[in-house]
C-alpha cells in the first residue's frame, strides 16, 4: 500500500507578488490580522484559536476541492502581506474569491493585483464558468478590488445570518 501524502497548491506570481500555499510560520501574522479589531472589522474579530482554525480550513480546502486560499508574499521583501483565496462553500456550485490585505500593507493595491492572478487562474486553468464574491454593504475597498475585477452586483444574500452583496462575474 502506497501512503504518500501529496497536495499541491500552485504558486502564482505578479510583477509585485508571489501567491504559495500556506506555512506554519505564516500563523502568527495571520492570527494578528484576525484578533485586530481594525483590520477584521468586515472579517469579524477571531480569537487566536479561532483563528488557527480558519487558518487551518483555508489550506485544507485544497483538499476538498482543489481550491483554496493562498498566502500573499512581497517579491522583493519576502514579507507575507495577506491572503486571497478562490473556494466553493459546502453548498455552493460556484467558486467564491476572497482577498484581505494585512494592515499595513492596506491602500498599495495588493489586493486588486493578487485576487487579478487567482481571477485569471479561475477562468483560464479551472476553467470555472462564474466566480463571485460576497462583500458586505459598507466594505467600500473590497467593492472597489470586485468591480476593478469586473464583477457586478447580482444580489443581496445571507452569509451567518446577515445581509451581504453578491458580486459575479462570467468567463468570457
Amino acid at each position: 500500500m502506497n501512503y504518500t501524502f501529496t497536495t499541491s497548491v500552485p504558486h502564482l506570481q505578479t510583477e509585485r507578488l508571489t501567491l504559495r500555499e500556506y506555512r506554519r510560520a505564516d500563523f502568527d501574522l495571520f492570527a494578528d490580522h484576525l484578533m485586530n479589531p481594525e483590520s477584521s472589522v468586515h472579517l469579524g474579530s477571531a480569537d487566536r484559536q479561532t483563528a488557527w482554525r480558519i487558518f487551518t480550513s483555508h489550506a485544507g480546502l485544497w483538499l476538498v476541492h482543489g481550491a483554496g486560499w493562498w498566502a500573499i508574499e512581497d517579491k522583493q521583501t519576502g514579507q507575507l502581506v495577506g491572503s486571497v483565496g478562490a473556494f466553493f462553500r459546502e453548498q455552493s456550485t460556484v467558486i467564491e474569491m476572497g482577498w484581505n490585505t494585512y494592515r499595513a500593507f492596506w491602500g498599495k493595491g495588493i489586493a486588486s493585483e493578487a485576487a487579478e492572478a487567482v481571477l485569471n487562474y479561475v477562468f483560464e486553468v479551472r476553467r470555472e464558468p462564474k466566480v463571485q464574491a460576497l462583500i458586505s454593504a459598507d466594505n467600500e475597498s473590497s467593492r472597489r478590488v470586485a468591480e476593478r475585477l469586473g464583477m457586478a452586483y447580482e444580489m443581496e444574500t445571507e452569509l451567518h445570518g446577515k445581509a451581504i452583496g453578491s458580486y459575479v462575474r462570467e468567463r468570457s
